[in-house]
């Protein structure tokens, strides 16, 4: 038997455990809009950055190009409302906001 694993039942967020990534809950947001964009056909492919900073999920349009844009969350935003973001693919921010859920629903994505 080995004797070095642990169960862990409540993996409570805390600021010496903290990881650099998207929440379970804002990660399946973003999901969901992937999978509705993919079915529709306009979106094909996606990819994570990944930083001390900030982490961004890149969507793609065709899988040769560069991404179209990025949700980004930043982990130590100067402004709440830079918390979570829209960016294109050089870097503009188009969109922003400090709820992903927001920002994620009131955007035509069509459009964009």
């Amino acid at each position: 038997m080995n004797r070095n694993l642990k169960l862990v039942i409540n993996n409570v967020y805390s600021e010496k455990n903290q990881k650099y990534f998207f929440e379970k809950e804002e990660l399946k947001i973003i999901l969901d809009l992937y999978a509705k964009m993919v079915s529709q056909g306009s979106w094909k492919d996606y990819g994570l950055n990944i930083s001390s900073k900030q982490v961004g999920f890149c969507v793609f349009k065709n899988s040769t190009e560069n991404a179209t844009f990025k949700i980004c969350k930043n982990f130590k935003p100067i402004n709440k409302n830079l918390r979570y973001l829209i960016t294109d693919s050089k870097g503009k921010i188009l969109r922003n906001s400090y709820k992903l859920k927001d920002l994620v629903n009131n955007i035509n994505w069509k459009k964009l």
